[in-house]
């Protein structure tokens, strides 16, 4: 939990400036907050500081629905921002764990992402314009409303991603896409991670263009709650391709690669159209839960599966997703104590992900504190680059203090 002294709720961006500006004067470290849902990401801070609840900015600044553009404050709840859109027959088709408290700043702010970046691209493809505030009280701005505009540095590819270290982003302005008209996914049942590759190979010459692949295991997803997608006796897994577009070539690829599995001899378990929403509710808010320990491991996408494989050799009882289609694996630990971080992060699963061309991040960890090289990994031969630009945006170390990749300033 962040060490907070107080918490300031600002109802505008004036507001926040203000905060941040005398925060800076007095040297009061910072600790931005949107829906709550992801402060035990990072390395767990120390120094006492003012929370700053982004809660009273939710408003809708403009809305100009033909140009499919919407600018909005970032307090707004996901879910709040995907009714405003519905509306128009819109969306922003960004997936995001507990999307009724997850706001869009902090979904920006961690860069979180879910099945449907396979089809669909993360939040970084998306801003088009964002306003923030730096560790100095100073408000800027950065892209515009519209989306050929390029003019300026790109502050919003540096902000996502950032964990308000750099800055606290306070509005921001997307592209957005029409509703499908239809969503659908097809399953099938995995005997064993042979199988895995096979099908995950023949997709990749398949037909269908699919919106979402995913790939789960493990005692999650044999619980009551996710009867869908719950593993059959004797299987390891399950294989979820989801579709998106008119109902005509959702219903055309649900057909063809029903027709691709069944050739392939694999056990075509179910058509969920009508529940669709929730089954990729399902696998967004995976690895929200209370597991001791939740990795997100991204490797090239044809690593995937060996990762899958050694997480289990690690711990037989973990529960997995990976959202094979972009080499992502989440993995909720069944067990985990601090005396084993460095065999496992350290010496096992970091060195495997950097060969696989890729890195582990600790998303939560309820067993006690790790160390930054625990959580985010060995030093990168980008961090002082990265060092600097975090002096440029806050000179004196204040936002989110210690979190994030920088370590000390």
């Amino acid at each position: 939990m962040l060490p907070l002294t107080a918490t300031a709720t600002p109802a505008d961006q004036a507001e926040l400036a203000a905060i941040a500006r005398e925060a800076f004067v007095s040297a009061t470290p910072l600790y931005p907050i949107g829906g709550g849902t992801a402060l035990d990401f990072g390395v767990v801070p120390k120094r006492p500081g003012l929370g700053v609840s982004l809660a009273g900015l939710t408003r809708v600044v403009d809305y100009p629905s033909r140009d499919m553009t919407i600018t909005v404050e970032a307090g707004i709840a996901i879910a709040e921002l995907a009714a405003v859109l519905a509306r128009q027959g819109q969306r922003l088709p960004i997936d995001a764990s507990q999307g009724a408290a997850a706001t869009l700043g902090g979904v920006v702010a961690t860069n979180f992402s879910g099945p449907r970046r396979y089809g669909q691209g993360t939040i970084r493809d998306y801003v088009i314009g964002i306003s923030a505030v730096d560790g100095r009280g100073v408000a800027f701005k950065g892209g515009g409303r519209v989306v050929k505009n390029v003019a300026g540095y790109d502050f919003c590819k540096l902000l996502t991603g950032s964990l308000g270290t750099l800055a606290i982003i306070s509005q921001v302005t997307l592209k957005v896409k029409p509703l499908p008209q239809a969503t659908a996914w097809l399953t099938c049942d995995v005997p064993n991670f042979s199988r895995v590759e096979c099908l995950l190979a023949a997709l990749a010459d398949s037909k269908v263009t699919p919106a979402a692949i995913e790939v789960v295991v493990g005692p999650h997803w044999q619980t009551e709650q996710t009867p869908m997608l719950s593993v059959n006796r004797g299987s390891l897994g399950v294989l979820l391709v989801g579709f998106e577009g008119t109902k005509s070539e959702v219903d055309w690829q649900v057909e063809q690669l029903r027709g691709e599995w069944q050739a392939q001899g694999a056990p075509v378990r179910g058509h969920h159209a009508d529940a669709a929403e929730y089954l990729g509710a399902q696998l967004s808010q995976f690895g929200s839960g209370q597991a001791p320990l939740v990795l997100k491991i991204n490797v090239r996408p044809s690593a995937a599966v060996s990762i899958m494989k050694l997480l289990l050799d690690i711990d037989p009882k973990a529960s997995l997703e990976s959202h094979a289609g972009n080499g992502i694996v989440i993995a909720a630990f069944s067990e985990f104590s601090l005396a084993d971080a460095s065999k496992i992060l350290i010496q096992r699963l970091q060195p495997a992900a950097m060969a696989a061309g890729g890195n582990v991040v600790v998303w939560s960890c309820s067993g006690g504190e790790l160390t930054r090289q625990a959580v985010w990994g060995a030093s990168r031969g980008d961090a002082e680059v990265m060092r600097a630009v975090k002096r440029q945006f806050d000179p004196k170390g204040l936002l989110n203090p210690d979190r994030f990749l920088y370590g000390t300033m």
